[in-house]
């Protein structure tokens, strides 16, 4: 469509319907919210950035790419700092800004070069132009852009090192936000990473006899470890439970970014790994930051220590928290296990063994924080015990939504969603 600009692809379907999903549960997580909840604003700004982050996933060319980019990303600087009279929302939003304006400048840039050194600006014909004899005069300034295109692709993604905004974003932005953010932001911008490594950078492209594939793949597997490292060891001493989830963000990107460096050798089943973990994903993060929101508005607080005796406080609010956590930790039969071992596998199948084995023992590491929240919940004691947390209308619907698709996805729905992100895989590029 729009000249070859977007593509609506299978694939493209997928992670639209992860943002619209996100879009509308994080809505029905607004209505409640102090500041926010009655402002017909907020929910403008919103759709505008589910708007760019749906172009997002169907990009296909440089110019769309930054368009929808900026499209989703700006809306989010403003919903950052929504509450005025909060300066840490205030805060969070210029952080997010700043960060923003320079990882998209680098990202311009490096599209800019690309452009540059290719003369095209759609991914098929920058394609084509490396298929050719011309490109071994430029291979190195291509290879150049590419490098800050990943970097911009870094930041969108919370990945470390381009990691520094996402725990003050996260923890002075309103939660419906912060869930939006980590879940919509991070959906679409890798359905356009996969979209533009294996479309502009194919298999076959060889250069001096090596696949270019081995270039950023190697990126990849870098991003994922570091991300994945740090991002759990950073998490074990967290005090707020929303830094907490930034980090454990962190790492979530770390653990996709598998699939992303095992596309080399299974391109079908890596991108339906990567699709069917940001569809899990999307719920279970929605599910945490549904109960944070009840959490913090009731209570005024978001100490992990302050979550104590919460079980006892509102069970529902302590078993839907504790169903999130498990899967984000991959427990089974929560949906985070099935996403990580299909990630799993894919690295293995790619020959990725040792990037695999990070990846799990990151992921133990990562259950103690999380087992550690659990414990908190339902173990210790507060002298708040005999105060109920109410749970309005809207935040049934959610928490009711959310719980049912991380048990469901984990079980019965693995097999349907997976073949679908295999049929989107396959026909990506037909």
């Amino acid at each position: 469509y729009w000249g070859g600009m977007v593509r609506h692809d299978s694939l493209a379907q997928i992670f639209k319907v992860i943002v619209l999903i996100a879009g509308g549960l994080t809505a029905l997580m607004s209505i409640d919210v102090k500041g926010i909840g009655r402002k017909g604003e907020f929910y403008l700004i919103l759709i505008v950035s589910t708007l760019g982050a749906s172009l997002m996933a169907g990009a296909s060319d440089l110019i769309m790419v930054f368009l929808a980019l900026e499209t989703t990303t700006i809306p989010l600087y403003i919903l950052a700092a929504f509450k005025r009279e909060d300066g840490r929302s205030s805060e969070s939003g210029m952080k997010y800004f700043l960060f923003g304006s320079f990882a998209s400048g680098l990202l311009l840039y490096g599209l800019s070069l690309l452009y540059g050194f290719t003369g095209q600006t759609s991914f098929t014909g920058i394609s084509a132009y490396l298929g050719s004899a011309a490109f071994n005069f430029n291979a190195v300034p291509v290879l150049g852009s590419l490098t800050l295109i990943i970097v911009g692709f870094g930041f969108k993604i919370s990945a470390a090192p381009f990691h520094f905004w996402t725990p003050d974003v996260y923890e002075g932005a309103p939660t419906p936000v912060t869930a939006f953010l980590s879940v919509a932001s991070k959906a679409a911008s890798f359905a356009l990473m996969v979209r533009f490594l294996l479309g502009v950078f194919p298999q076959t492209l060889v250069i001096n006899g090596q696949e270019i594939q081995g270039f950023w793949v190697n990126l990849a597997s870098v991003l994922a470890i570091i991300s994945m490292t740090l991002g759990n060891l950073v998490a074990l001493g967290q005090k707020n439970i929303k830094r907490l989830l930034a980090y454990s963000s962190i790492a979530q990107a770390g653990y996709t970014l598998i699939g992303v460096a095992a596309l080399q050798a299974n391109s079908d089943t890596s991108i339906a790994a990567i699709a069917f973990y940001m569809f899990m994903y999307t719920f279970t993060n929605l599910l945490a930051f549904a109960v944070v929101v009840l959490f913090s508005e009731a209570t005024g607080s978001e100490k992990i220590t302050d979550l104590a005796g919460l079980s006892r406080r509102n069970p529902m609010l302590a078993l839907a928290m504790t169903i999130a956590l498990l899967s984000l930790g991959g427990v089974p039969p929560a949906a985070g296990f099935i996403g990580k071992f299909f990630l799993f596998q894919s690295a293995v199948e790619a020959n990725l063994i040792g990037l695999a084995m990070i990846g799990v023992l990151n992921s133990i590491v990562a259950l103690y924080y999380y087992l550690v929240v659990i414990k908190i919940m339902y173990v210790d004691r507060s002298e708040d015990e005999d105060k109920p947390i109410p749970v309005s209308r809207p935040y049934v619907w959610v928490l009711a939504v959310t719980v049912l698709a991380v048990i469901l996805l984990g079980t019965v729905l693995v097999s349907p969603i997976f073949d679908w992100a295999v049929r989107g895989a396959a026909g990506l590029f037909a």
